[in-house]
């Protein structure tokens, strides 16, 4: 070969190389990286097969396989399992296998090349004779280099086996591409090694959204597996309309990279929840803060009630008639009796706290008992700062039975308020608590009043904050948009910054469909029965018609069958019952 001839061939196999490396470093998917390696690596040495190896622990593992006279094609993204068992690079003893030429570049990290496996007397080559015996081939010719990161670390090894002339016919690896091939294990063990560095963060990142997610789910019992369960439902109706032909989701495709910003968006989506209190969530009566303080007021009747014994027995002592007394004392304690059963019922929560129930609480309250001991003495700082803002009472003082004292009111600071780069449009209550007793009681529905309820709405605020705060790459930004919209409404009356339909992404809307679906339906929240199916779609077909939910997105959750594929997974037999999707469809246009 002239000399011509080898620097053109050289110049090719440079060229080669930069392309190479150029192509490594744009690939981004790891099977398909591992083929470019091999199949390039064959192509530059015109070599028949080739193994790809990747290091595992303490062995070499086969994660891609090719043989062009036998057309075996294994591992990489051709889906075939590689039936080999890994190549181990140490016994049960410890001892180093330096037998198998693979083990033994790993263990080295020093490139051989070997004219005829038959010959090589240093290596055990038994498995490959008999492979060959079995299969009529001729291993002959190996080329096997070390895959070494940048911190020269073996990674894998890269196997070449029977370089072949231009005409055909079976011959060594020349020392002339030993250089190139060299160049090119280098580059490809930097591309892996960076995709393995990407994996791991992106494995590492998984884990921390699944454990915050996980964590909200355990704080407390009213959520249970919402954070798991929300993002199977959005991605399912995702599919359905990446897989829809309607006209309406023509457009809508989400490539390797969205599908990843809509998987983080959707375990993120109540990330904010960490800084609501549970006392509030789990908010099962109205007296409820940190304990319920209906246990308190009991006590008050309970004084009442002996106060009231104390004066009949006074009066009897004093000459007054007996029997009357004691009548009297009997009328008594049945109407405190009565009072306080009303008040725990009224503690309990219910639909609708009518106006002649209010009036008869506000009456009770009015009742006077005597308190005797100093009510400042072993509270907390906090507490009684608040308590300062009127003067003390002298002892003994008449109270109100049910009171909405100063204390009661914590009043909001500066670090309450949402910054206003965010655009949030919110109706903010002027304090921050109010748990005066009476102000609780009078709740017209449930057990929350505006503070409590503004408290668990901010929730998607803290997401948003949150989450805007994390540097994102270019390609995740917008999962702030996507996990912070599932409480917006369609026609603008949602929350947190009252954003319309056409102000949204169609994730987004996805998310919000998935948020209500799950909850309708969730059977762990020790609160409520869950749902059934139709049920559940029943109501949110009022949803849809009070614009509260995507119209077009709902059609297509029970159209592609969202709603049941879900409930087949994740609800119990006793609430999958038939649904009539056709009476929530547009009716079809008259002919």
């Amino acid at each position: 070969m002239s000399q011509a001839t080898k620097t053109a061939g050289a110049d090719a196999g440079y060229r080669k190389l930069i392309e190479m490396g150029i192509a490594l470093s744009a690939e981004r998917n790891h099977k398909r990286l591992l083929e470019l390696i091999l199949l390039n690596a064959k192509d530059m040495t015109n070599a028949d097969g080739g193994t790809l190896y990747l290091l595992d622990g303490k062995a070499l593992k086969f994660a891609i396989l090719r043989n062009d006279s036998l057309k075996i094609a294994m591992g990489g993204t051709t889906g075939i399992e590689i039936p080999f068992p890994p190549v181990r690079l140490e016994d049960d003893e410890g001892r180093q296998n330096h037998n198998n030429v693979s083990a033994h570049v790993a263990l080295t990290g020093a490139l051989v090349n070997i004219a005829d496996a038959y010959d090589a007397a240093e290596f055990d080559f038994s498995g490959t004779r008999k492979f060959d015996a079995g299969t009529g081939y001729r291993s002959k010719s190996f080329l096997t280099v070390p895959l070494k990161n940048h911190q020269d670390e073996v990674i894998g090894v890269l196997q070449l086996i029977n370089a072949r002339t231009p005409e055909g016919l079976v011959a060594s690896f020349t020392p002339d591409i030993v250089p190139l091939i060299e160049a090119l294990s280098s580059q490809a063990a930097v591309a892996l090694d960076n995709r393995n560095l990407i994996e791991a963060q992106k494995r590492l990142l998984e884990s921390f959204i699944k454990l915050i997610a996980k964590a909200i789910d355990a704080k407390s019992p009213y959520t249970g597996g919402h954070c798991e369960r929300v993002p199977e439902l959005t991605k399912m109706l995702a599919q359905a309309a990446c897989q829809s032909d309607d006209p309406r989701f023509a457009a809508f495709q989400l490539s390797e990279d969205e599908w990843e910003e809509l998987h983080i968006a959707s375990w993120l989506h109540d990330c904010g929840k960490v800084t609501t209190p549970e006392y509030v969530v789990d908010k099962a009566t109205k007296l409820e803060t940190i304990y319920d303080r209906i246990h308190e007021v009991r006590m008050r009747f309970e004084v009442l009630k002996r106060d009231a014994e104390i004066e009949c027995w006074k009066s009897i002592a004093q000459g007054a008639d007996s029997d009357a007394a004691q009548a009297a004392l009997a009328a008594r304690l049945a109407e405190l009796d009565q009072d306080y059963a009303f008040v725990a019922e009224c503690n309990v929560g219910g639909e609708f706290m009518a106006p002649d129930k209010v009036e008869r609480l506000k009456k009770i309250a009015a009742t006077r008992w005597l308190r005797t001991l100093d009510d400042r003495l072993g509270v907390s700082h906090e507490e009684k700062l608040r308590q300062e803002r009127e003067p003390a009472r002298p002892l003994p003082a008449w109270e109100d039975l049910l009171a909405d004292k100063p204390e009661h009111v914590i009043f909001r600071d500066g670090k309450d308020e949402f910054p206003a780069e965010f655009g949030f449009d919110m109706k903010v209550p002027a304090n921050k608590y109010n748990r005066g007793e009476l102000y609780n009681l009078c709740v017209a529905r449930g057990t929350l009043t505006e503070e409590d309820r503004f408290k668990i709405n901010e929730h998607i605020v803290q997401t948003i904050i949150m989450l805007k705060q994390l540097p994102f790459p270019k390609h995740l930004k917008a999962v702030p948009e996507i996990a912070g919209g599932h409480h917006e409404k369609m026609d603008g009356n949602g929350y947190p910054k009252r954003l319309t339909r056409d102000q949204m992404s169609l994730p987004a809307r996805m998310m919000a469909i998935a948020d209500i679906f799950e909850a309708l339906t969730a059977v762990d929240r020790p609160y409520k029965k869950g749902k059934t199916l139709s049920e559940t779609v029943k109501i949110m077909s009022f949803m849809k018609k009070d614009q509260h939910i995507d119209p077009d997105l709902f059609e297509l959750f029970l159209t592609s069958g969202v709603y049941n594929d879900y409930a087949k997974r994740y609800m119990k037999d006793y609430q999958i019952d038939p649904v009539d999707v056709a009476q929530y469809l547009p009716k079809p246009a008259a002919e």
